[in-house]
């Protein structure tokens, strides 16, 4: 079954993760990134339609498929379309990048120093159509700004019963409470948070397993427990924030935690390179963070 060997190739692969799930809030700001300014578009349909070529684009290359990238994280709509003429998640796989789904609609406004997630009352619809897709896996994103106890208990319950709702539909949910990089509390944030995840971990089903993307701890290896916790597929960083060298200086600290990259993959990208040079300014970003994910 392909769902054993995505299974293998995430928990096993020598890699990292790309996120490429961009959703209407921030694509503006990646499309701004990539050369294409707001005057290029008139309304979200044609805003989605250029970042779609973008990433079909990326996924496309040759260096995206030299087995540097084990897995993709996917908007809705790039799920839904094409990229070399085959729908996204078969394109990824083809060239053995695992397709996931992000599946949340964005954030509530803080409360207890969190951001929880909006209610995403088209889960079931979400996953099931997922599955028919041929995709393994969904992201959630929620935000820590402080080290708020309570806030931090919430926030990682609420990633768990999204989690086993998923888990329900055979697909492996990626558990992402954020530790905001920017806050003055980092340190204190991130222990409150081993702490819960550690608990909701070990409550979980002898047949339930997750996987976790975190902020790159203040304190190197303080989520190696997590790395070793049997419930846990795979440990992936977001960089937050971060530009590609200091991400990458940071995560190669951590044992065992692999790279999920957004801005840090895609900085130096741009609409007017030629193919081949578009090709070569991201073999550049996908060696650089494939040393780090594998330090």
């Amino acid at each position: 079954m392909a769902n054993n060997e995505m299974l293998s190739k995430i928990e096993n692969g020598q890699g990292f993760i790309a996120a490429l799930d961009q959703s209407g809030g921030s694509t503006p700001k990646a499309l701004a990134g990539y050369g294409i300014g707001a005057d290029s578009f008139n309304n979200d349909d044609e805003m989605f339609g250029l970042i779609h070529k973008m990433r079909s684009r990326i996924i496309t290359s040759p260096s995206f498929g030299n087995g540097k990238v084990i897995g993709a994280i996917l908007f809705e709509k790039t799920m839904n379309g094409d990229a070399g003429g085959k729908p996204v998640p078969e394109a990824l796989w083809d060239r053995g990048v695992v397709p996931f789904l992000k599946v949340d609609k964005g954030l509530q406004d803080e409360e207890n120093g969190v951001q929880l997630m909006k209610p995403i009352d088209d889960l079931d619809e979400q996953c099931k159509h997922a599955v028919s897709k041929g995709v393994f896996g969904t992201k959630m994103r929620s935000v820590i700004n402080k080290a708020n106890a309570k806030g931090i208990a919430d926030i990682v319950e609420q990633q768990f019963a999204f989690g086993k709702q998923i888990l329900g539909h055979g697909l492996v949910p990626i558990i992402e409470p954020e530790v905001n990089i920017k806050s003055d509390e980092r340190a204190e944030c991130d222990a409150l948070l081993l702490a819960e995840l550690t608990k909701h971990l070990d409550a979980l089903a002898d047949d339930q397993r997750v996987m976790l993307k975190l902020s790159i701890p203040v304190e190197a290896n303080l989520y190696k427990p997590l790395v070793d916790h049997p419930k846990v597929i795979r440990l992936v960083a977001l960089s937050g924030g971060y530009s590609t060298d200091d991400a990458c200086a940071e995560l190669a600290k951590n044992e065992g935690m692999i790279a999920s990259f957004s801005r840090g993959l895609l900085q130096d990208l741009r609409v007017s390179l030629s193919d081949e040079e578009f090709d070569a300014v991201l073999g550049r970003a996908i060696d650089q963070i494939y040393r780090a994910s594998i330090a």
